[in-house]
């Protein structure tokens, strides 16, 4: 059986609202499930690929914030 997570994930996401969406996440964060984690990925990868240059530089400063940056 040939399974892709990334078809199943966008199946499962088709449609759902901003709040469904919000849910999932939340969801998914708050169980701290290692499975889900390639869930969330997935939904990262999403919005990376419909983000704007801005938007994707918004991210990475708050990530770099969240992940502390390294200090040579």
């Amino acid at each position: 059986m040939n399974f892709q997570i990334r078809d199943a994930i966008t199946a499962n996401m088709q449609g759902n609202s901003a709040e469904d969406i919000r849910g999932v996440i939340d969801d998914a964060i708050s169980r701290g499930e290692e499975h889900l984690l390639p869930g969330l990925g997935v939904i990262f990868e999403k919005f990376w690929q419909h983000a704007d240059p801005a938007e994707k530089q918004n991210v990475l400063a708050d990530l770099e914030s969240a992940f502390g940056k390294k200090v040579q």
